[in-house]
C-alpha cells in the first residue's frame, strides 16, 4: 500500500463515520453498490480526493439515504470504510463484490473480534467467514 492509498482509506473511513445519521446497514450496502464507489474503485478519479463530506453529498444525490434503522457506533462505521477501502486496493475487488462477501451485518457483527488484527489477516478470516456461509 502507498500513501496515497491508505489516504484513500482514511477518507472512506471518515465518510462512513460521518454516516452515523443514516441507518447504517442502508447506506452501507448503498454506498458499496452505487456509483460512488465504483469511483472510488477506479485507479484514478477526481472524486477520490473530492473528501468525505463531497462524497457524502454525492452518494445522497444518487440515493435517498435511510434514517430509520440501527446506527452503528462511529468508531465502527470508521473501521469498517476503511477495512472495506483497504480490502479494494490490496486484492483488486471492486466494492460491490466485497460487500457481496462481507455484508454491514457480517462487519458489525466481527468488529470487536476483528478490529485489532492487522487488515490483511481481518480480511482473510472475513473471506473464510464468507467461503463458510457458502457450504453450509
Amino acid at each position: 500500500m502507498d500513501s496515497i492509498q491508505l489516504k484513500l482509506c482514511d477518507i472512506q473511513g471518515r465518510l462512513f463515520e460521518r454516516s452515523t445519521a443514516y441507518a447504517s446497514e442502508d447506506f452501507i450496502r448503498d454506498f458499496m453498490n452505487l456509483e460512488v464507489a465504483e469511483h472510488l474503485d477506479s485507479p484514478y478519479n477526481k472524486l477520490q480526493w473530492m473528501g468525505e463530506e463531497y462524497l457524502l453529498d454525492e452518494l445522497a444525490d444518487e440515493k435517498t439515504l435511510s434514517t430509520d434503522g440501527e446506527k452503528y457506533a462511529p468508531e465502527v462505521l470508521y473501521w469498517i470504510g476503511y477495512l472495506y477501502r483497504y480490502w479494494a486496493c490490496t486484492r483488486g475487488e471492486k466494492s460491490r463484490r466485497i460487500y457481496r462477501q462481507a455484508p454491514a451485518k457480517t462487519m458489525n457483527r466481527n468488529y470487536m473480534a476483528f478490529h485489532t488484527f492487522d487488515p490483511d489477516v481481518a480480511i482473510d478470516d472475513l473471506i473464510e467467514i464468507h467461503r463458510q456461509r457458502q457450504k453450509a
